[in-house]
């Protein structure tokens, strides 16, 4: 019988294989090259899931500023994300 920490291992290397495009960068990657240096320190990426990204975000006022850049954001990233449909900027981190 295979263990279950083995089994979690095993779907989630699976999963991580299946990118629709291997060459292409996931969202990780590209928020990477769409936000600042001192921004990036400032969130962690949490998941893109049904074209929805989400970024938790460590302050408030970084939660505030990152809103404010939203729309931009979106733009950019939608060049890269064809279904992205919003960008989920949450506090926690």
């Amino acid at each position: 019988m295979e263990r279950i920490k083995d089994t979690i291992q095993n779907v989630m290397s699976e999963l991580q294989s299946k990118k629709a495009h291997p060459d292409q960068p996931g969202p990780e990657e590209l928020l990477k090259k769409a936000l600042t240096k001192k921004e990036l320190e400032h969130i962690k990426f949490n998941y893109f899931k049904k074209g929805v990204l989400c970024v938790e975000v460590d302050s408030s006022a970084w939660l505030y500023q990152l809103n404010l850049k939203k729309e931009g954001l979106m733009g950019k990233l939608r060049r890269y994300l064809g279904g992205l449909k919003d960008i989920r900027l949450r506090l926690g981190g």
